[in-house]
């Protein structure tokens, strides 16, 4: 009989360091996938993603390929969604997973970043390319992860979009296009979130990320309701640079006046290479990513699967 109690007793411990080795492994994996997709997006072969070049050809082929192998699928007849600048082509990538809920599933929730950049700048010791790691291979590869998070779980909800944009140096031109495109389809937009620059951590003691128009919506509030922890919070020179209305989200608030934000961690003190050739993954920090993108899944899920529409804004 004590042998019973003993076994008893040890078995959810057992469990526990069972559940503690997968998730470590889940994380040394996510890590991983983190690292090679951000070795090839922002490596010199793809000279920098310049809008309407080969190696933003590339760049484009390599994310559609991930979600076709990961049961992503597209939102139109392809993941490309087209438009043109001028004599330039240029195309968002768009992939789509339907909600589970047979009602929920006809709201949307778009998930986004950027995955052109500006090709060159100025000469470092003959280094003329301007990779874009930070800006924004890593906030393009945390969508990513999270489609392939989600393709995998299937705990969504609502319907969600993974949404990659080309020509945001350009002028937001690409996020612009596929606004107005899917309000022309009439989707049932909830929110959108635009995830910029989140390849550096904050200084020790700093809230990890913070959100565009902080005061704009609850969506800060929500989302660390969600994550159980402060994740989320104001960044004053967010507000003084006017940073709502300079990413990917502002012309889906714009089009369809919901709560549409950016969420970074870079705060014009942790990073010196902002279009700059130094920009590369060497100067950016994995397991920072790979722990943001981790607990961002809690709160993502929040947001996706609330009965009701919660984020509301503020004007």
């Amino acid at each position: 009989m004590k042998n019973i109690y003993y076994l008893l007793f040890l078995l959810p411990v057992l469990t526990c360091g069972a559940q503690e080795v997968q998730n470590q492994s889940d994380y040394t994996a996510l890590k991983e996938s983190i690292e090679k997709s951000m070795n090839y997006l922002a490596s010199d072969a793809l000279e920098g993603r310049k809008t309407g070049t080969a190696g933003l050809e590339k760049a484009a082929v390599y994310i559609e390929t991930f979600f076709k192998n990961n049961a992503v699928n597209p939102f139109f007849e392809t993941y490309r969604d087209s438009f043109n600048i001028k004599r330039l082509i240029g195309y968002n990538i768009v992939g789509y997973l339907e909600g589970q809920d047979p009602k929920l599933k006809n709201e949307f929730v778009i998930l986004g970043g950027h995955y052109d950049h500006i090709g060159s700048a100025k000469a470092v010791n003959g280094d003329t390319v301007a990779n874009g790691a930070n800006d924004d291979a890593s906030g393009t590869v945390a969508v990513m992860e999270w489609a392939k998070y989600f393709a995998e779980t299937k705990s969504n909800k609502r319907s969600i979009l993974f949404t990659l944009y080309d020509a945001e140096e350009m002028g937001l031109k690409g996020s612009d296009h596929l606004a107005k495109r899917l309000k022309d389809l009439k989707i049932d937009l909830y929110t959108m979130i635009n995830f910029e620059m989140i390849g550096v951590p904050r200084a020790e003691g700093e809230i990890a990320a913070y959100v565009t128009g902080y005061k704009k919506s609850n969506m800060a509030e929500k989302l660390n309701s969600y994550a159980k922890e402060e994740l989320i919070g104001f960044l004053p020179q967010a507000k003084a640079y006017n940073l709502f209305k300079r990413s990917d989200n502002y012309p889906f608030y714009n089009a369809f006046k919901v709560p549409a934000q950016a969420i970074s961690t870079f705060d014009f003190t942790n990073f010196d290479y902002y279009h700059h050739v130094d920009d590369e993954v060497e100067a950016l920090d994995f397991e920072h990513m790979t722990t943001f993108i981790n607990k961002m899944i809690p709160a993502l899920e929040g947001m996706i699967n609330s009965e009701t529409k919660e984020f509301k804004l503020h004007e």
